[in-house]
């Protein structure tokens, strides 16, 4: 597979093309045969999952015919897009419980070259049913990952446990907040945003957003601007149904670190709120 992943260098720094249509036939089969990764939305919706699915099956040491895996991707139809994504993951988790080798099918999965290959290595945190301490510790790597798509799934993929057991959450999740990597520091504040996008909300932190304060307050002047707006869209979260709350922090922050950084949290955190 290494030759193949070095074939198709000369693609990497590519701009994604603007709509599915125009993406180079050259493109898209490396990124249907898991050679390569996606630059933008339009390549990610342009993959042809049963044929990326049996690639990376290959790729990994599973059998790419399997029957595990030729039913799951026979009724991939049926459900939504990202939902999909799910059922080929859980095909792959099943597949591998019974390889003699599956600590080394999850290693080349989590560190495959398709960005939605690792994106299946992170969901299959989910389906370990480890603690969430362990969880959390299993899903690192994807947090820290060089790619958006598989940083994103990261936290998706354990927000439910999160939720499940939301006081354990925080306080194992606060030495990721003073971590040197703010892909790590925006993982925190995003797994835990009280609203979030397309995922299930934390009721809890949309009454007491207050027990979050020991994890989003050590963020208020990060220097990072990808920190900076899952902080202020935080706060934005909160403040749909704690406002009175938000804008006293936001007012306390920039009275206290009165930086570029803090008020340019301040400012998107309650933009809602300045409607």
């Amino acid at each position: 597979m290494l030759a193949a992943v070095d074939s198709v260098e000369h693609l990497k720094g590519r701009k994604g093309a603007f709509r599915i249509a125009l993406i180079p036939p050259e493109v898209l089969s490396a990124l249907n045969d898991g050679l390569l990764e996606t630059v933008n939305l339009n390549e990610f919706m342009a993959l042809e999952l049963p044929r990326l699915a049996r690639s990376v099956a290959g790729h990994i040491g599973l059998d790419a015919q399997g029957e595990r895996l030729v039913d799951t991707l026979a009724m991939l139809g049926a459900f939504k897009p990202m939902r999909r994504h799910g059922h080929i993951a859980r095909a792959l988790y099943d597949m591998a419980a019974l390889h003699g080798e599956r600590d080394a099918v999850a290693h080349r999965l989590a560190t495959h070259a398709s960005d939605v290959a690792r994106c299946w290595a992170a969901q299959w945190v989910t389906l370990s049913g480890l603690p969430l301490a362990a969880q959390l510790e299993a899903v690192r790597r994807f947090a820290a990952d060089s790619h958006f798509g598989v940083r994103e799934i990261a936290w998706m993929a354990v927000r439910d446990e999160v939720i499940a057991s939301l006081d354990e959450a925080l306080a194992l999740l606060q030495p990721w907040v003073s971590d040197a990597d703010p892909n790590i520091r925006r993982f925190a504040s995003e797994l835990t945003r009280p609203r979030g996008v397309w995922c299930a909300q934390i009721d809890a932190l949309k009454t007491e957003p207050w027990r979050a304060l020991p994890l989003i307050e050590p963020l208020r002047a990060d220097p990072s601007r990808y920190v900076q707006n899952s902080v202020a869209n935080w706060l934005n979260d909160a403040s749909k149904s704690q406002g009175e709350w938000v804008d006293k922090l936001c007012a306390r922050w920039v009275a206290e670190s009165d930086t570029a950084e803090t008020r340019y949290i301040a400012k998107r955190a309650l933009r809602t709120l300045s409607k």
